[in-house]
């Protein structure tokens, strides 16, 4: 049991486990990132293999989980101030992209087609308390 892993955060692209890892293991918590070599190679594949698994071992798992709960960030705006719900006032809002519109969906086919990036997408913000989907501007 000492030795087995736990995954305790998926992330999309690895670029938000490496600094969510460092953090850990500064904390003196060892860490090890699933199929993070896979989605750096092709990141289309990220939602279908589940993302980048974050994983410590079972006697550290409550420990790095508390970790995570503190320097879990919401959005923010170019200031620096937190962004509120328009609808409820909560300040737990998430960036999202979407693709709702005929030019981002055009965007997404020729990325699966191509095995390119999608070379445009749409974010929008969207509140966890209310569900509330909506633009800064």
């Amino acid at each position: 049991m000492r030795d087995t892993f736990k995954t305790i955060a998926r992330y999309q692209y690895s670029t938000e486990a490496q600094i969510v890892k460092g953090r850990l293991e500064s904390e003196g918590i060892q860490v090890f990132l699933s199929d993070n070599i896979t989605i750096d190679t092709d990141p289309l594949v990220s939602n279908a293999i589940g993302g980048v698994k974050l994983k410590v071992l079972a006697v550290d798992a409550l420990r790095a989980q508390h970790i995570l709960e503190t320097i879990n960030a919401y959005s923010v705006d170019d200031e620096g101030n937190t962004i509120n719900c328009p609808n409820c006032d909560s300040k737990k809002i998430e960036l999202f992209s979407t693709i709702k519109d005929a030019k981002s969906f055009f965007a997404f086919i020729f990325g699966v087609l191509f095995s390119a990036l999608p070379f445009y997408t749409k974010h929008k913000y969207k509140c966890e308390d209310c569900k509330t989907e909506f633009d800064l501007k």
